[in-house]
């Protein structure tokens, strides 16, 4: 029997990379790959070229199965505004629809693709057709339901909100053209019960599957983890942004007997490091590299998530349990059913709850570990590659069934069967 086939399109796609859903895409990728699947990744050069002002750095290796194609153009700027006042791929078309007709994928799935091509995308090519949604950009302009930036969205207010983002509006979000387009999606996939639900509250008509995002199975022998931080410490990760929440959380630490250590870097980074300028309990460290934040991970008391916008999931909090560190995250969001049905963490409103929560992570060391276990018994469980690689599979196979392809059904089934290599 052939091997499954699978296209994956993407705007963002390492190290043409900004946030976590272009990291989603690759690991999905090479997860598949481990399992005998051949997959194609088509992503926009161009659009990080653009958006950086940068030529795109070279393709890295990637596994065996995988294999990249970049659609890149001479003129991003006009490429990417063409796409995102209509919602098509315009001059992107023709190469696109080269690399779809020329390998007669089994399966094509769209993730985020708001400047590769837009919803326009979704008519091109054959096969079982996937929707993945690591933002909210199916019913938000500014993907993120961040409220003219600087509240949760409860209700919309789409051109004044998209005009304080700077942005120009999208012409094709007032056509119908979603809706036309989404016709030809046979399953679309939320990353969490919670996003599934707010694309619902905000009028998103299709039915959603939830697969959440995943790591490679733990290995306590991959990495060696020298002691970062002489002190106790608390460790936030992530984008220095305003919606990550620091700003709520930085002045508690002037009565907290312990450090903060924040690993990222972003445009609200100079803000952040004014409010602390006075404070030398409160480190910034950058962007790490994966093998030295692995060891910030589990040296931490806590890892501190408070968002305050509305995430599709929370890569982060399953990073920590998978080094057993628990969390301490934001009663917001996908936050609260992680931490819930993980049960490795505590969960917060205000700052005073914040606050609580540091120091009984202070006072009870037992409470730490347990919590930490706890947390990587979990990730196993639900957050691990040899889970949620197969259960994507089984996905496919159910949506194949549905529309009469039972061969393709058992050859996504077989592929779900293999043992992924260590």
């Amino acid at each position: 029997m052939k091997p499954l086939r699978i296209a994956m399109l993407t705007t963002f796609y390492p190290p043409c990379n900004f946030g976590g859903d272009g990291i989603g895409v690759q690991r999905l990728s090479h997860g598949l790959a481990r399992l005998g699947v051949e997959v194609h990744v088509i992503h926009d050069a161009g659009a990080y070229r653009l958006l950086t002002g940068s030529a795109p750095p070279p393709q890295a290796d990637e596994v065996d199965g995988v294999t990249v194609h970049r659609i890149d153009t001479r003129r991003p700027l006009l490429q990417n505004l063409i796409t995102q006042q209509t919602g098509y791929p315009g001059l992107k078309r023709s190469a696109i629809r080269a690399i779809l007709d020329a390998h007669a994928f089994d399966v094509i799935n769209y993730h985020n693709v708001s400047l590769l091509g837009g919803p326009g995308l979704f008519a091109l090519g054959m096969g079982l057709k996937l929707h993945m949604a690591h933002e909210h950009w199916l019913v938000c302009e500014s993907h993120v339901l961040w409220r003219h930036g600087r509240e949760l969205c409860t209700d919309r207010q789409c051109l004044r909100c998209v005009l304080r983002h700077r942005r120009p509006p999208q012409i094709w979000r007032r056509t119908g053209l979603l809706e036309k387009m989404s016709r030809h999606i046979d399953t679309f996939i939320a990353m969490s019960d919670f996003s599934r639900a707010k694309h619902r509250e905000m009028g998103f008509p299709r039915d959603m599957e939830v697969l959440p995002y995943f790591l490679p199975d733990r290995d306590a022998e991959e990495y060696s983890s020298p002691v970062p931080c002489p002190r106790p410490y608390f460790l936030f990760v992530g984008r220095l942004e305003r919606i990550k929440g620091l700003d709520d959380v930085i002045p508690l630490f002037r009565n907290i007997d312990a450090d903060l250590v924040i690993a990222g870097e972003g445009e609200h980074g100079s803000v952040l490091k004014d409010l602390a300028h006075d404070m030398e309990n409160v480190r910034f460290v950058g962007r790490l590299p994966h093998d030295e934040l692995v060891g910030y991970y589990r040296e931490a008391r806590a890892l501190i998530v408070p968002s305050v916008c509305y995430e599709t999931f929370g890569i982060i909090l399953i990073e920590a349990f998978r080094e057993g560190t628990p969390v301490i995250a934001r009663r917001l969001g996908p936050f609260p059913e992680i931490v819930e049905s993980s049960g490795a963490g505590l969960l917060f409103s205000t700052g005073d709850e914040l606050g609580s929560a540091l120091e009984k992570f202070l006072s009870e060391p037992e409470l730490r570990d347990s919590l930490g276990r706890a947390g990587q018994e979990s990730f196993d469980a639900h957050w691990s590659e040899s889970v949620v690689v197969p259960r994507y599979l089984e996905l496919i196979a159910r949506t194949a069934e549905t529309k009469g392809c039972d061969a393709l059904a058992r050859r996504a089934r077989r592929h779900a069967k293999e043992k992924i290599p260590t």
